[in-house]
């Protein structure tokens, strides 16, 4: 696949679709692309010169992008009912998923990849952000918004490049790294994979497709250099102290230990993915020193434990859609915010994701003192009998919940006795929180 050629892209509003659009464009190649919803990432595409087109209708694909010549890509959470999807299929174009195009574009380099149910986005943005500091020549295609690039797509070369492995429909088996890094394997995706064994099966085959170095968080049952948060480990963190905006810690590896070194990010869950980070930058023999102390500078991503205030309420905005992480989020809030009264607005994403994990939403919004859902967010599924928000609501111990209008969410801040909200959710109420920051000018404080 040359670099050169024309490319349309279906679900080219997706966080991990439109980081490889952006890089074809800058590099030469003609790019369109299809989606379903307009929103603040389409909107950037579009002033970028990428057009974007929302009717799902062979009418609507730009002319010159129906010419035999154009590589078609999409992303698996596109229904396979899609109609431009079938046209491209049906009409003899190269029609590849996006991680076969993400191996094909770092084929060339040396490839850090980061796999895990939790932890890929903020583990890849804070190794970013540690390459970026010490002038490395990379490029690094983002599960989220870098705070401080303000993009998914940091382009700085292509020696190296920090990529996702996104274990979803197994497209992480796409990829061959030089070192790849897997941060968890807690349950999820059962949609496609039924079961936990058949989830760790494919983490295993991913950990085969590893050309040199493979880093595990320990207790994982895959062979690996290891990292822990606090147990030893090959590498780890030991006296661990909370500050204001995160953390000191000394850091642990195979040869040294690193004194007093600052991290710049609440919860301890992303003091681990720091860890890891850092350990994947010994791993490929890159002095560690400054890549260490820029940690402290680390200005975050955005939806991932991003704090600011509205209404005279601390707000907790995060992606969190599974219910480790939505502990994980609550462990951070309690930790730095002990005496606040807590709400959470959460959205559930997917039907089948909240079937899977009932009762374990409940308990993990249980532990907020006030509990607000949306109703649940499709993404790519048609809905299941049965399955709504009101199910996880029934199960919630809690009296103080409630089911509510994402578009409501101002009013529901402004009205309840909460002193912090944590706004959790993988689907678009990222959205309305955007329009809450832009109407209160948080971007201007």
């Amino acid at each position: 696949m040359k670099i050169s050629d024309r490319f349309y892209f279906i679900g080219i509003g997706g966080i991990g679709m439109s980081s490889l659009a952006k890089y074809l464009f800058d590099n030469g190649s003609y790019v369109s692309g299809y989606d379903k919803t307009k929103g603040s990432i389409t909107d950037k595409l579009n002033d970028k010169g990428i057009q974007v087109v929302f009717k799902d209708s062979i009418e609507a694909i730009p002319k010159k992008f129906k010419l035999k010549e154009t590589k078609v890509i999409y992303t698996p959470a596109i229904p396979n009912d899609n109609i431009q999807l079938n046209y491209f299929m049906n009409n003899g174009f190269e029609v590849r998923k996006r991680s076969y195009l993400l191996g094909e574009i770092t084929k060339g380099s040396k490839v850090f990849a980061i796999a895990g149910t939790h932890g890929k986005t903020t583990t890849s943005t804070i190794l970013s952000h540690m390459c970026n500091s010490i002038k490395l020549n990379f490029t690094a295609f983002l599960g989220g918004i870098a705070n401080g690039f303000n993009s998914n797509l940091i382009s700085n070369g292509n020696e190296f490049s920090i990529v996702e492995a996104d274990e979803y429909d197994r497209s992480f088996l796409e990829l061959n790294p030089t070192i790849s890094c897997i941060t968890s394997m807690d349950s999820d995706h059962l949609d496609i994979y039924k079961n936990r064994s058949n989830l760790v099966k494919a983490f295993k085959e991913f950990s085969k497709r590893t050309k040199k170095h493979l880093l595990v968080a320990k207790g994982l049952p895959i062979k690996g250099n290891t990292f822990s948060l606090n147990q030893k480990a090959d590498y780890y963190a030991s006296n661990i102290v909370e500050q204001n905006s995160g953390y000191k810690f000394d850091f642990h590896t195979p040869s040294k230990i690193y004194k007093d070194i600052k991290f710049n990010l609440i919860g301890l869950h992303n003091l681990s993915n720091a860890i890891a980070a850092s350990a994947m930058i010994d791993l490929a023999e890159i002095p560690l020193n400054d890549a260490l102390n820029s940690l402290k500078y680390f200005k975050g991503l955005k939806r991932r434990i991003e704090i600011f205030e509205i209404l005279g309420k601390i707000i907790v905005d995060d992606y969190a859609h599974h219910p480790i992480e939505i502990d994980s989020v609550f462990n951070a809030i309690k930790e730095r915010y002990s005496n606040k009264r807590k709400a959470v607005i959460f959205q559930p994403h997917l039907y089948s994701r909240t079937r899977d994990f009932l009762n374990e939403f409940a308990d993990s919004l249980s532990q907020f003192d006030e509990i607000y859902l949306t109703e649940i967010y499709p993404a790519r599924e048609n809905p299941i009998s049965g399955i709504n928000s009101k199910k996880i609501i029934d199960n919630i111990s809690n009296p103080s919940k409630e089911i509510v209008f994402k578009d409501d969410i101002e009013n529901i801040i402004k009205n309840s006795k909460a002193d912090l909200f944590a706004i959790l959710g993988a689907g678009d109420i990222g959205d309305e929180i955007e329009k809450l920051k832009i109407k209160y000018k948080v971007y201007e404080n």
